[in-house]
C-alpha cells in the first residue's frame, strides 16, 4: 500500500471529529460586555454576516448604554441582541422608550433577564414582569431569549427555576413573541447534555444556546465562575485533563464542544446552537471560534483540539 494511502486512512477517523465539531459550531453566537472600535472591527473581518452579538448589561450601567453598540453592528451586518435587565427599568415607559429606541437600531431580539439588582428600580421584579408587560413586540422586537441555567442556581432551587422557565416561555408565546433559551455557561459537557434531554423530556422544544467561555486565562475564568454560581461545572474545569495548558496559558471551550460535537446525532437533542462569552475580550474569542468554525483545527488526546491561527 502506498504510504500516502495509508496515511490518509490513518488521518480518516479523525477527520469526522473535526467534521462535527465545524457542523455543531454553525450559527454561534457570541456575547460582549463592552464593544470599542477595535473590537467591531476584529468582528466585522472574522465573524460571518448575521452573526447573532449579544450586548451584556453591566450593573450600575444605564440600560441605554447598549443603544450604540446595538447600531453600530448591525450597521455592520450582524444581529444584535442586547440584554434587557429587568430590575434595572425604573418604570413602563422607560421600558417603552427603550424597546423603541433599540428597535431603530436594528435589533429585533433581545435576551430577558432580572438582572443582578436585588431590589428593583421599578415596577419589573423580574423577567417575567417584564415579557407579560406586552411593550416589547409593540416596538418591533419579534423575539426574545430567557436564561436557563443547567448547573443550577446558587439562590433558586431546580423546580423553582424550571416553573420560571416555562412560565417565561408560556406568557412569550401568549403575547406573540417567538422564544429562545441562553444557558449559563459551564465548563463541563456532561449537566449541560443531562440538561438538554431533560429540557426536551419536559416538552420544550425551543432553540437553545449553550454557554460556555471563549479563550481566558484560568484566574478570570474562575472569577467570573464564582460571581455567576457556576459551581459543579468548576469541578469539571479542575478535573479537565488539558488543565495544565489553562494554568501555563488560556482555559479554551474545546473540552466542552468536542464532546457536545460527538453527541450529535447519538443523543444531543436538535435546535442546539454554541454561545460564547468572551471573559478574555470579545476579540479574542471572536477569533478563536472563527478558526474553529472555519475547520482550523488540530485535535488531541484529551478529548479537546487546539486551533490554527489564520
Amino acid at each position: 500500500m502506498p504510504v500516502t494511502t495509508a496515511v490518509k486512512q490513518a488521518a480518516q477517523p479523525l477527520a469526522d471529529p473535526v467534521r462535527r465539531i465545524v457542523a455543531f459550531l454553525r450559527g454561534y453566537s457570541i456575547e460582549a460586555s463592552r464593544l470599542e472600535a477595535a473590537d467591531l472591527a476584529t468582528l466585522s473581518a472574522v465573524l460571518p454576516p448575521r452573526t447573532a452579538v449579544y450586548l451584556t448589561a453591566l450593573p450600575n450601567r444605564p440600560p441605554g448604554d447598549a443603544i450604540e453598540p446595538a447600531r453600530r453592528l448591525h450597521a455592520q451586518g450582524f444581529d444584535p441582541v442586547p440584554h434587557l435587565a429587568a430590575r434595572a427599568l425604573p418604570s413602563h415607559a422607560a421600558l417603552d422608550e427603550l424597546s423603541a429606541r433599540l428597535a431603530e437600531a436594528g435589533v429585533r431580539r433581545v435576551l430577558v433577564i432580572g438582572g443582578e439588582r436585588t431590589r428593583p428600580e421599578g415596577p419589573f421584579g423580574g423577567a417575567l414582569d417584564l415579557i407579560e408587560s406586552g411593550l416589547l413586540q409593540r416596538r418591533g422586537i419579534v423575539e426574545i431569549g430567557i436564561a436557563a441555567y443547567p448547573d443550577g442556581h446558587p439562590n433558586i432551587a431546580p423546580a423553582v427555576l424550571e416553573r420560571a422557565l416555562t412560565a417565561k416561555i408560556e406568557a412569550a408565546e401568549q403575547t406573540g413573541l417567538a422564544v429562545h433559551i441562553v444557558t449559563q455557561f459551564g465548563f463541563d459537557a456532561a449537566p449541560m447534555l443531562a440538561w438538554l434531554r431533560r429540557l426536551r423530556a419536559q416538552g420544550i422544544e425551543h432553540p437553545v444556546r449553550i454557554g460556555m467561555a471563549g479563550p481566558a486565562n484560568l484566574a478570570t475564568m474562575l472569577r467570573f465562575a464564582r460571581r455567576c454560581g457556576v459551581r459543579a461545572s468548576t469541578q469539571g474545569l479542575m478535573r479537565h485533563p488539558g488543565l495544565i495548558k489553562h494554568v501555563i496559558g488560556n482555559s479554551t471551550p474545546d473540552g466542552i464542544i468536542r464532546p457536545l460535537a460527538e453527541a450529535q446525532g447519538v443523543g444531543l437533542p436538535q435546535g442546539v446552537a454554541a454561545h460564547f462569552y468572551s471573559f478574555g475580550g470579545v476579540a479574542a474569542t471572536a477569533r478563536w471560534v472563527a478558526a474553529a468554525a472555519a475547520g482550523r483545527i488540530l485535535l488531541d488526546r484529551a478529548q479537546g483540539f487546539g486551533v490554527e491561527p489564520a
